[in-house]
């Protein structure tokens, strides 16, 4: 658990409307007009997207006559599913802490509540 999060890259990432994005581009290269086409949002804001995701290097853009052309940079992705891994990884040790921790307050409860020590007592002619 090694790898640094990179908060633009989750950033870009955390927008659903680029997620879409870049599984729409997983499958090929596109322009913002193609992406725009299969998208509920317009063409400027597509563009405005993309650029997101090329600020993060999440894409590599190429001329292509009068358009740009997006493609999904794989080696970046790939370091966005490490980090990812590498998260999930840590959350899952942070969790288990947790459990331990409940199971053992559970534990001493559970324990304190069958201790004769800790039992009311009872008086004679009550």
């Amino acid at each position: 658990m090694n790898a640094t999060v990179d908060d633009d890259l989750w950033s870009a990432i955390g927008d659903p409307t680029r997620r879409r994005m870049l599984d729409l581009l997983l499958v090929g290269p596109g322009t913002a007009t193609a992406l725009s086409e299969r998208l509920p949002v317009t063409r400027q804001a597509v563009a405005k997207h993309l650029a997101v995701l090329d600020r993060v290097g999440l894409v590599r853009v190429t001329p292509a006559g009068r358009e740009r052309r997006y493609e999904v940079d794989q080696d970046q992705l790939a370091r966005a599913v490490a980090q990812l891994a590498d998260v999930g990884a840590t959350w899952d040790a942070r969790l288990q802490r947790i459990k331990r921790i409940a199971e053992a307050i559970a534990r001493a409860g559970h324990d304190a509540a069958h201790d004769p020590e800790h039992e009311p007592k009872h008086h004679r002619g009550d």
